[in-house]
């Protein structure tokens, strides 16, 4: 049962990858490559070095933006959760800037920071910053107060109190906020890469288009993006599963 369900996705796909080329081979039009001319632009890139290099700085970036607001945003949200007066004080500065898309920075990422690695993540960083603010903010408000006074009335200390109760009533939270937080990221990067950097995968999919309309290479840049967006959610989501981070979570 358990093979017959790990297959279902694999055949869906197979599926999709024959409707896809067949619809390529009978349309007059050559609109799109079909998946052959998908996996001869990958090993174009392989050959010719680019892959590794597009994608190793993609990552970079990622992981520099995504990392700096997790620093930074994480103990601001649970600080600002616990203490009322600071939520009222910041929130309104909080829900002006939340909405703003971090691909709206791009003019002054590039005044501040010029065309390069520190715009793009700074960009990444903005998109970041404020879901994971607002994720520990509410994963500190979400604790049931029966829990906090419980502790108290055992005569928890404050250290005790964040170690046995507010440690592990918040990090299941935590956790799905950066699973989700990490896509953004993802998404950001490729953006921001078509124009405030000259490498990377969001770059290698505009100058594939720029250079003779090599749609190949375009198609490939996509599915590399989503190949890598999947393996990243796939390593968040195991994090989840690890004993000692799952407490909100039932046995199975």
């Amino acid at each position: 049962m358990k093979l017959t369900a790990r297959l279902r996705p694999i055949a869906f796909i197979a599926v999709l990858l024959v409707a896809w080329q067949v619809a390529v081979s009978r349309h007059p039009a050559y609109i799109l490559p079909g998946p052959w001319g998908v996996i001869g632009g990958i090993v174009d890139l392989v050959r010719h070095g680019f892959l590794v290099k597009y994608v190793v700085a993609s990552l970079f970036r990622v992981t520099w933006g995504f990392s700096l607001a997790a620093v930074l945003a994480i103990p601001l949200g649970l600080t600002i959760g616990w203490y009322r007066r600071a939520e009222m004080a910041l929130n309104p500065l909080v829900q002006v800037f939340r909405p703003i898309s971090p691909l709206a920075w791009i003019p002054l990422a590039i005044l501040w920071f010029g065309v390069g690695d520190a715009s793009s993540i700074f960009l990444i960083f903005l998109g970041c910053f404020f879901p994971l603010l607002l994720t520990s903010i509410n994963a500190v408000r979400n604790i049931p107060s029966v829990y906090i006074n419980a502790g108290r009335n055992f005569g928890l200390g404050p250290a005790d109190l964040i170690y046995r109760v507010f440690y592990p009533a918040v990090v299941p939270q935590l956790l799905v906020g950066l699973r989700i937080t990490l896509g953004v990221a993802w998404l950001v990067v490729v953006a921001a890469e078509m124009i405030a950097v000259d490498s990377g995968l969001g770059f290698l999919i505009v100058d594939a288009r720029n250079a003779g309309n090599r749609y190949d290479l375009v198609l490939a840049g996509m599915v590399i993006i989503g190949l890598i967006g999947l393996l990243l959610d796939t390593a968040m989501r195991s994090l989840e599963k690890i004993r000692s981070l799952r407490w909100a979570y039932s046995e199975d």
